[in-house]
């Protein structure tokens, strides 16, 4: 599918067609504003980042999949859908959900810049052209920016490292020994997946901080607190963090399986990489006593936003965070019309939902107070 070319003036433009940009988009609608508004998406296909998830997780082990505003999710699919590929089952709802409430998303479009034109924003995409817009709802997530920590000597492993985004099943793995680093529920499934499938594989588990294991089911005052703060940090100017960190890892069937054959066998973070492996107080060109032989380190170590593109509006502080400030924390307190979706307490697929109904609110203000353009 070939995107349309960008061109001329809009009042609104949302960037992104994941959870957040579609449930803007249909508030938007809902206010009256959606033939005012282009929406922009870089993904060959609905389904925001969930099309490139990899093909052995179903709906039932992804982290929430949360319906969308109109149209829930077992309404769309059926309620037998948990055992579904989360990778095909999420593009199904979402195309359903553009259909039914007339979404017009255009894609492939690659954004390239935002910046400042006068009183209006120029976006730009890939191919050069571009259009001028009042308002901007970013809302671009976090797929596209996987994150690996730097170690000292990571440049001189001669193994495979790749990230959760680089991931593809349990298959490559065979024979081989696999490090998988990081503490959230990811590492965790990946980790047993991996141990589980592929034969003969041998597997060790490492992270900075210690994994939080919780018997409790979580609850929904866990989530406000969780979210409180983040928000906190973001009006703060703050990196975000995540919303998650505070929750722990909630204790299923699996997890208790994987404990009592041994899996989930932690150890702190390696404080060195060699070219075989990684090793703890070790020194370079020493690999010391404490040193652990893998084929493979996967990185299953978060990401960060995808914000690049925002670079010529100079949203950052110092600290690299961005102050943010509104009702729910979407406004950029630099730039009042524009709004990150996804960013901060806005990052899990719940608080996607409530803040494309606060951005679209906000959106809706701002053009009230200026004539609308022709």
């Amino acid at each position: 599918m070939n995107a349309q070319v960008l061109g001329g003036r809009t009042d609104v433009v949302v960037i992104g067609g994941g959870q957040a940009g579609l449930s803007a988009g249909y508030y938007l609608h809902r206010f009256g504003l959606g033939d005012r508004t282009v929406m922009l998406d870089h993904s060959p296909g609905p389904g925001g980042a969930w099309q490139f998830r990899w093909p052995t997780l179903t709906l039932a082990g992804a982290n929430n999949v949360h319906d969308l505003p109109g149209l829930g999710l077992s309404e769309a699919l059926g309620t037998e859908c948990d055992q579904w590929p989360a990778r095909t089952a999420v593009p199904d709802y979402f195309a359903q959900y553009e259909d039914k409430f007339d979404l017009k998303v255009q894609r492939p479009v690659h954004i390239r810049t935002v910046s400042k034109e006068g009183d209006d924003f120029r976006v730009t995409a890939a191919d050069g052209s571009h259009l001028l817009a009042r308002t901007v709802i970013n809302a671009t997530g976090t797929w596209d920016r996987p994150f690996i920590p730097y170690v000292p000597g990571i440049e001189s492993y001669t193994g495979t490292q790749l990230h959760t985004h680089d991931y593809f099943g349990p298959g490559a793995f065979a024979g081989q020994r696999v490090l998988v680093v990081g503490a959230g529920i990811s590492a965790v499934q990946l980790l047993i997946e991996i141990a589980r499938e592929a034969e003969g594989v041998q597997t060790f588990w490492c992270s900075r901080t210690e994994p939080r294991f919780t018997e409790r089911s979580f609850t929904a005052e866990q989530g406000r607190a969780a979210v409180a703060r983040v928000e906190q940090r973001v009006r703060a100017g703050l990196a975000p963090g995540s919303v998650v960190s505070v929750t722990g890892l909630p204790v299923n069937d699996a997890i208790r399986s994987a404990r009592a054959d041994g899996i989930l066998q932690w150890r702190p973070m390696f404080t060195r990489i060699t070219d075989t492996g990684v090793c703890w107080d070790c020194t370079p060109g020493h690999a010391g006593s404490d040193h652990l032989d893998v084929d493979v380190i996967l990185w299953c170590t978060g990401f960060r936003s995808s914000l690049d593109h925002l670079a010529p509006l100079k949203l950052r502080g110092p600290g690299g965070g961005i102050v943010m400030t509104g009702r729910l924390a979407t406004v950029v307190a630099a730039e009042p019309r524009v709004q990150l979706l996804g960013y901060g307490p806005s990052a899990s697929t719940i608080g996607a939902n409530r803040a494309g109904r606060e951005a679209a609110r906000v959106v809706q203000d701002v053009l009230s107070r200026s004539p609308e353009r022709t």
